[in-house]
């Protein structure tokens, strides 16, 4: 399996569960709980820069799990004493013991991120590895060779359905007229050679504006079907800054709301006959959001949607003639979050569609093109990802049905009925992925108090685990970290049903009045998992925060998963609207339940947050005490072609307007509370340049702002180094401080 993306508190247990012989038993927590008998104090003692090493203190996340052909030993990359360099590790089920295989860590390399990719070569213990690039060939006795040296970024590593061939990506050849993209060859290699080169060519194309994007094997390993992108009429942008004493330029492929995007087509690989055929779709710019090839390899389907994501479309192919047909199809106008999935059916009986037609999104099978879905799941919560289980006529799905900010794993038949949970009954956010014979899972676990770990789930035995690694450092468990709960609220403009995130520190006073930091805020932010929302490194940050007396807040606003299609469609052609209102209520709610002081209160957040914080510094004067906005999307018009599912395209009669009121850029001159802006100069997602006219225009009608320019700093600022972390999170804290005065 590809890796699964009533007013109550509850506060997550930071304990794993170990099991697969014998009866499960609880593991030590290592959350937020002190010792009994002693008094709890307001956080972790830890400074900034001490949370903030090289050497993490939550340990070093696990990843890259494949299992060996046979479903007895797990592979996974990671680093037990928390550097980021990982190596290749393996777990053995029937030992319960995991050994270290490769060891490439040179001193002073523990800052490179090692290992990137490994896939089982067999069953013999055969391991084939990216490191820096390049693919390497772990031997049985523990020899590694570099192979296919003239290669280089090699990724998508994946061994084929009957183990006989490696499949890989690698870079395109690059000349000087061309270095805007990777690029991406596709490659094929025989698993059991052992010479240092050999693997034949399968598609892309020399010019790196043409490169395959991905590609899936067909099940009985004939052929292989892949997605060929071609970005040669994408437009190219120099991003021109200074850093290190120069002038730099980063050029890239990107484009605008109305430019020309990415061009994809679906081609099929037959090994034996070394040919390749292209299937043609009536518009190759329309997005492809997955595909796959029937079980004998004599069918394809292409899961796509127009470029609004309103009107999803699955078309079939014939695969020797090339026929299509439309499958399957649903328009709707308002349509936001293209989270659909499709999948053959067990027997190639039509195919099973990921789809939010009742409102959520829910398993269905329609046998037959034009036909009538039948619905396999239903009830208010949603499945995230699906994987077939053919020969056994089930699915397995990846849910919120325990709650909305859980990701838990089930079974159910293909002919539908009551869900089977396989993982235990703790809450919190699994990332699995299946053995090839589904009898485990490899999952990555994760809770509000416990950092992420590989888990093995026992699939025979359903809620029964045990737990792989333990990564947090001897440090973690002698901090003292904040507690996390979960709120339920109306929005105070329509009515609906908001959940909320809250941290509070570990000695929270109801008697007292704490100031409030929302964020950083962002869609998907209320998840069930160490630091709230993963793609930015910030739980430590919020730790730190907490600590010093703040009080965290995060809000599922309205266009994020799991609430159903009427909750995320709120945001069409809304940012800076109902998301910002919805912020508000959980302000409010707060407030109204006196855990806050509504005369400090800030907010925060980057990229899309970065829009919403200072959207809501100008239409909410006097909501926020003060607000920091990190890589601020300000002007829309220059936002990626995608963000138009939610804004909308860039025509029609109520434009510029509609541009305008989503763009802070056209808003700022609003702004009466303090404010601080920080930004990478090198950004390719949000142009310094959108920050600069932003700023000119707070100058031009005298708006007090701070500007921290980050001179290289890419778009996720925070993952750049450490020293410009460490940095930019002091930054954050002082000014904070300066303008909430939190308890001490």
């Amino acid at each position: 399996m590809r890796t699964f993306g009533t007013l109550r508190f509850r506060v997550a247990v930071g304990a794993l569960f170990v099991a697969l012989a014998g009866t499960p038993v609880a593991a030590q927590p290592i959350g937020s709980v002190p010792p009994r008998g002693t008094a709890a104090i307001a956080g972790t003692t830890l400074s900034l820069d001490q949370l903030y090493q090289p050497q993490s203190i939550a340990g070093t996340v696990p990843g890259g799990f494949a299992w060996s052909p046979d479903g007895r030993r797990v592979l996974f990359l990671w680093n037990d004493q928390g550097y980021p360099f990982r190596d290749v590790w393996i777990h053995d089920l029937a030992s319960n013991q995991k050994t270290k295989l490769t060891k490439h860590a040179a001193p002073g390399g523990l800052q490179a991120p090692g290992v990137t990719e490994a896939v089982f070569l067999g069953n013999d213990g055969r391991i084939a590895y990216v490191l820096g690039g390049k693919l390497h060939l772990l031997a049985a006795d523990g020899r590694s060779t570099s192979i296919e040296t003239d290669k280089t970024a090699v990724r998508q590593l994946t061994l084929s359905p009957d183990g006989r061939t490696l499949a890989f990506v690698s870079g395109s050849p690059v000349d000087a007229r061309n270095r805007v993209t990777l690029g991406g060859l596709l490659w094929t290699r025989d698993a059991s050679a052992t010479a240092p080169e050999g693997a034949k060519r399968i598609a892309g194309s020399d010019d790196p504006r043409i490169y395959v994007e991905s590609y899936r094997w067909a099940p009985d390993a004939r052929s292989i079907a892949f997605n060929l992108a071609d970005n040669r009429l994408m437009p190219e942008r120099d991003i021109y800054y200074h850093a290190a004493g120069k002038l730099q330029n980063n050029r890239v492929a990107r484009a605008f709301p109305g430019d020309e995007t990415t061009r994809n087509v679906i081609g099929v690989h037959v090994l034996a006959r070394g040919t390749t055929r292209m299937y043609e779709r009536p518009d190759a710019k329309h997005h492809i959001w997955n595909y796959g090839l029937s079980s004998d390899g004599s069918r394809l389907f292409v899961n796509e949607s127009d470029m609004l994501a309103n009107e999803h479309t699955v078309y079939t192919f014939d695969v020797a003639s090339g026929r299509r047909e439309t499958f399957y199809q649903l328009n709707e106008p308002k349509h936001l979050r293209p989270d659909w999935q499709v999948e053959w059916a067990p027997g190639d009986d039509g195919l099973v569609i990921l789809t939010d037609r009742d409102g959520w999104l829910h398993l269905y099978h329609q046998r037959t093109a034009g036909g009538t879905p039948r619905q396999l799941t239903r009830g208010k919560w949603e499945v995230a990802s699906f994987e077939v289980d053919a020969p056994c006529g089930q699915l397995y799905l990846l849910a919120n049905e325990s709650h909305t900010a859980e990701r838990q794993l089930y079974r159910v038949s293909m002919k539908g009925g009551a869900l089977t949970r396989l993982t235990p009954k703790l809450p919190g956010t699994h990332e699995p992925v299946l053995s090839r014979d589904r009898t485990g899972a490899a999952s990555l676990f994760t809770n509000d108090t416990t950092p992420p770990e590989l888990m093995v789930i026992d699939l025979e035995r359903p809620g029964t685990a045990r737990q792989v690694t333990r990564s947090p450092r001897p440090a973690f468990a002698q901090q003292t970290w904040a507690k996390v709960s979960y709120v339920e609220f109306r929005s105070h403009v329509d009515d609906t049903l908001l959940i909320g995130r809250l941290s509070l520190p570990a000695n929270y006073d109801p008697a007292k009045r704490y100031p409030l930091i929302v964020g950083s805020v962002y869609s998907d932010s209320v998840r069930n998992q160490w630091g709230g929302r993963r793609a930015h490194p910030t739980a430590l940050f919020d730790q730190y925060l907490v600590a010093q007396g703040y009080i965290i807040l995060n809000v599922n606003v309205r266009g994020s998963w799991g609430q159903g299609r009427n909750h995320n469609q709120g945001l069409h052609h809304s940012y800076g609207g109902i998301d910002i209102d919805d912020l508000e209520s959980g302000v409010r709610h707060l407030v109204a339940k006196g855990y806050v002081d509504p005369k400090r209160v800030g907010i925060w957040g980057s990229s899309y947050g970065g829009l919403m914080t200072l959207m809501s510094l100008a239409k909410k004067p006097g909501v926020y005490a003060a607000g920091i906005a990190g890589a601020p999307a300000t002007n829309v018009w220059h936002a990626y072609p995608s963000q138009m599912w939610v804004m909308g395209p860039p025509d029609g009669p109520d434009m510029p307007a509609r541009y305008e009121a989503q763009s802070a850029l056209y808003h700022v001159q609003k702004i009466r509370d303090p404010v601080m802006i920080i930004h990478g100069t090198r950004d390719p997602v949000v142009l310094y340049a959108d920050t600069e006219a932003a700023t000119e225009k707070m100058i031009a009608n005298e708006v007090p702002f701070e500007l921290v320019t980050l001179p290289g700093g890419n778009h996720a600022w925070a993952s750049d180094n450490l020293p410009q972390a460490r940095f930019a999170f002091k930054k954050m804290v002082d000014f904070f401080d300066r303008h909430l005065k939190p308890n001490r």
